[in-house]
């Protein structure tokens, strides 16, 4: 006997196919919403791969280099405006004119500043733990936690936050 786990509902003509209840790989900032019919479109992914090999690049053309990624940090550096910076051996926070963006390992995440409900920090009472939460409207958090030189720096990266947070976040 042969049993289907799940539901055998599909979602209605017309209507969006996003968030958790339709993929659940789904996590507001780290991941796009899957675009409806996906399978049914593998040939244009295909013909974009062709396309990047045809103009002599090795990496597919929806690739961003990484130095094109760090010279656009650069550039929102450069415009003025306050930003936050703090990284250390394995996550790395970045909050600035664009938004906040996590990276933990080889994860990463990026939130624009309309995604964000709200961003809390916290210093750890013992050791030199500074963590970071974003919250989403969709009452999902996600935290990072930065490990300082030393517990002096804990001022310096909240005055930091403080002003990016005052410049940018508008709080509803």
């Amino acid at each position: 006997m042969e049993q289907r786990i799940g539901s055998n509902s599909q979602p209605l003509k017309g209507e969006p196919v996003t968030g958790a209840g339709f993929d659940p790989a789904f996590i507001p900032g780290l991941t796009g919403p899957a675009a409806q019919g996906e399978a049914e479109d593998a040939e244009p992914t295909a013909e974009k791969a062709d396309s990047a090999e045809a103009e002599g690049s090795s990496a597919p053309a929806d690739a961003v280099p990484e130095a094109e990624a760090v010279d656009s940090e650069e550039e929102a550096a450069e415009e003025g405006g306050p930003v936050f910076e703090a990284a250390d051996r394995r996550a790395r926070i970045v909050a600035d004119r664009r938004g906040v963006r996590l990276a933990l390992d080889a994860e990463e995440c990026e939130f624009t500043w309309p995604e964000i409900a709200a961003v809390e920090t916290e210093t750890a009472r013992f050791g030199k733990r500074f963590t970071v939460t974003v919250h989403t409207p969709e009452r999902r958090w996600y935290p990072i936690e930065i490990e300082a030189a030393s517990r002096s720096q804990f001022a310096e990266w909240d005055a930091s936050m403080d002003a990016v947070l005052d410049a940018y976040f508008e709080s509803e």
